[in-house]
């Protein structure tokens, strides 16, 4: 008989905030997305810093009789330099398309309209939006003063008549006048919580449905990508920046190729952690640039580690203190009570290691119970990796930060990972992880991951990244939750984090598995048999002097000149278990360097990457079905020198030399499966048992359940299953993947239970 016992008052770990969320404004997660604005470019601020084909007057368009320009001589306020001068004749407009296929109104829902005018007489403007036939869903009309010299703010309300998709703001000019605008917006009322310049209801409503612990803010790399001068155009993302007045906050570029306004600036940001429950985990810059190697210089760091404490007084300081006094302007006079605070997202290279110890001092002496989280470059093994670490154990950090985005194979092959970590050191916040891709499979495998860093004593935090995704938008996949202008589509990912989340209890208990020990070997490939290909990663330049070694023979390969990403290849390796590849290398043009690739079949290889990632990177990675996990990582920087480049495979090892010098050693592990995942927790306030399981394998698994301890009587179950591995949700069908519910009675504390095959099982036992 298989049999999971669970011991109901044996604790060994205390949960806390374990799950949570990320949120970056990527993929127009804020602008276009949670932030409800429906107007695009609403203050002429667009620009080619931006993005290429930007223009000031991008999403905006004008009818006949109009002459208009973008200029900046009399400004509304020093951020916001850019308006709209406009001359036109009467019955002429102007339009702004909104995002998507345009403005989403819907029959019956009032919308606030507000925009800064000047004018050169008193005349009236209808407001309304239309859609491409020019049929009206709202109207309205306002009375433009004479004033010349002075802005004045306008508002009115807009009550829609019927429901578009497609929709334009359209101002229309009665007479003939002058005019000159600035931020013109319109918002639904219907926001979450009723906020007025708020959230967008239905997204907002999803994430707070999770019932997360935590919400990391606002990146991702746009945290630390960027200008070290908070004035520039590609600044880096700096908190103060995004206070005070909407209209009074600068726009700058986003660095995923967009621009953002900041109406979703810090203070909002805490605002919506404290409406759905979640911690603010908000993420500072360290003074560091790591995709420009650029620092600020260490004699001025000062400056912002000011910066960070700031941020904490402004979060948790009364409102009697310099920032405390700032945070109750804005609305919110009692203290946020901020507990975790970043410092660098994903860092590699010294430039950031030799600035974090200013930032950690002077928190860890002003406000020593704040938990100071620490960072570990972008993949899950490595040089970046290992810096973090050490950098977190020699300044006693209380969390480092990890990353990283694998293949479901590479989850399966590392269930264990957090096994030998220490417990008592710095804890693991797993701050961005998913595999790649939004497939039931995905879903599943992640659930079953969940399982490993719930009961591992060395992790304290995990959120999946990246959260939101506008389907017009993309800039990464995979994506948790996504949308367009008016629905929104939770993909599997979505719910498996949901049901973690809203079961994650207070404390990890004890169980025990019998009979479910076997563990499933998913391949029988022991060796890295297979193509050995070459290719430049955008770079000319040639190889030469090739030879390839195995069993005491040493054959002589073709030289080949390398053009762009022109794949060549160079040898087929049949049955050898040990091998080994050299060559010289040089480099006459580009910024990068070659790729690699070896044992590579139809659907799997293993790539060198030799300059990858701007030209940082000494990497191998094991690609599944073209998905990529990097096993190995070092940090190196191509040069137009000559180079001697050496493989060595045994087996699945894999080493790689530079010059005769050991870069890279590591072991490309092959998936397996757990008979059953599981992890069990109780809930102290509920009184609850909680045991969650996952069944990867394509047979159902009769398991007795039986509890130790208090009496229960019922168990509600939550699961995802019955679908099939390449299921996914749509926005036309978002519900194909979704949890179903039960309930089952219980017998002195023993339930016999079936899980099915490829199944997430949630069962709250009470």
């Amino acid at each position: 008989m298989k049999k999971i016992t669970v011991y109901q008052n044996e604790s060994y770990k205390k949960l806390g905030d374990l799950y949570g969320l990320f949120f970056e404004d990527i993929n127009h997660a804020a602008d276009g997305g949670l932030y409800a604005e429906l107007i695009q470019n609403r203050s002429f601020e667009y620009c080619e810093i931006d993005k290429q084909d930007y223009t000031p007057l991008t999403a905006w368009d004008k009818s006949e009789g109009v002459k208009w320009d973008v200029i900046s001589d009399r400004p509304l306020n020093k951020e916001n330099l850019h308006y709209l001068h406009v001359e036109a004749e009467a019955g002429a407009y102007i339009s702004n398309a909104g995002y998507n296929t345009g403005i989403y109104v819907e029959a019956g829902k009032k919308y606030d309209f507000s925009v800064f005018v000047r004018a050169d007489k008193e005349s009236v403007v209808s407001i309304s939006v239309q859609d491409a036939e020019k049929k009206i869903y709202a109207l309205d009309r306002l009375v433009v003063e004479d004033t010349k010299e002075q802005w004045k703010q306008y508002s009115l309300t807009l009550k829609a008549v019927g429901t578009s998709y497609e929709g334009r703001l359209v101002i229309t000019f009665e007479e003939t006048g002058v005019y000159e605008f600035d931020m013109v917006s319109l918002f639904p009322q219907d926001t979450f919580m009723g906020r007025k310049g708020g959230l967008r209801r239905d997204i907002a409503e999803a994430l707070m449905e999770m019932k997360p612990k935590f919400m990391r803010f606002p990146g991702g790399c746009l945290t630390h990508d960027g200008s070290l001068n908070d004035k520039d155009r590609d600044s880096m993302y700096r908190w103060r920046r995004t206070l005070g007045k909407v209209e009074e906050r600068p726009t700058w570029r986003n660095n995923w190729r967009y621009n953002q306004t900041l109406g979703l600036g810090y203070y909002e940001y805490f605002c919506f952690c404290e409406d759905i429950g979640a911690k603010p985990l908000p993420v500072l810059p360290g003074g560091f640039n790591p995709h420009k190697g650029e620092g600020v210089a260490l004699e001025s760091i000062g400056e912002w580690v000011q910066e960070a404490l700031d941020l904490i007084e402004f979060a948790n300081g009364s409102a009697d203190t310099k920032w405390g006094s700032v945070r109750a302007k804005m609305g919110h006079p009692q203290p946020f009570h901020m507990e975790y605070l970043g410092i660098g997202n994903e860092e590699i290279g010294d430039g950031f290691f030799e600035r974090y110890p200013y930032f950690h001092n002077a928190i860890r002496e002003k406000y020593p119970k704040i938990k100071i989280i620490n960072t570990a470059g972008p993949f899950a093994v490595g040089e970046g990796y290992d810096v973090g670490w050490e950098s977190a154990k020699k300044y006693g950090s209380d969390l480092v930060d990890e990353h990283y985005y694998s293949s479901p194979e590479w989850f399966l092959a590392n269930m264990h990972h957090y096994e030998d970590y220490d417990a008592n050191g710095p804890k693991v916040f797993l701050g961005e992880y998913a595999s790649w891709g939004n497939t039931y499979y995905n879903a599943i495998v992640e659930a079953a991951y969940m399982t490993h860093l719930e009961r591992s004593k060395a992790v304290a935090l995990a959120c999946y990244a990246p959260m939101l995704c506008n389907v017009d938008y993309v800039n990464w996949k995979p994506d948790m939750l996504w949308f367009n202008n008016h629905e929104i589509m939770k993909t599997p990912n979505y719910y498996v984090q949901k049901l973690f989340m809203e079961n994650q209890g207070t404390d990890a208990v004890r169980f025990e598995k019998e009979n479910l020990d076997e563990v499933i070997e998913l391949t029988d490939t022991k060796n890295l048999v297979g193509d050995i290909i070459i290719a430049g990663n955008d770079i000319e330049g040639k190889i030469w002097d090739v030879t390839y070694t195995a069993q005491d023979e040493t054959k002589t390969l073709s030289d080949i000149e390398i053009c762009d990403n022109t794949e060549h290849m160079l040898y087929r390796v049949e049955q050898d278990a040990e091998y080994s590849l050299e060559f010289k290398f040089q480099r006459s043009a580009g910024r990068k360097g070659l790729k690699i690739f070896f044992g590579a079949t139809t659907d799997s290889r293993v790539q060198w990457e030799f300059g990858g990632w701007d030209n940082w990177d000494c990497n191998i990675m094991s690609l599944v079905n073209g998905r990529g996990s990097t096993i190995s990582h070092r940090i190196f920087h191509v040069e137009d020198i000559e180079y001697v480049l050496k493989l060595e495979v045994k087996g699945r090892e894999i080493k790689t030399y530079v010059n005769g010098v050991l870069y890279n050693d590591t072991v490309d592990r092959l998936p397996e499966l757990e008979e059953l995942y599981v992890t069990a927790s109780t809930d102290e306030e509920t009184g609850n048992t909680i045991l969650k399981v996952v069944n990867l394998t394509g047979e159902a698994k009769q398991v007795q359940l039986v509890l130790e301890g208090e009496e229960k009587h019922l168990a509600f179950v939550n699961a995802l299953r019955g679908c099939a591995l390449t299921d996914e949700n749509e926005l036309g069908q978002p519900q194909r993947v979704s949890p179903v519910t039960e309930k089952q009675i219980l017998i002195d504390n023993t339930l016999d239970y079936t899980f099915t095959p490829h199944s997430v099982t949630v069962l709250v036992f009470a």
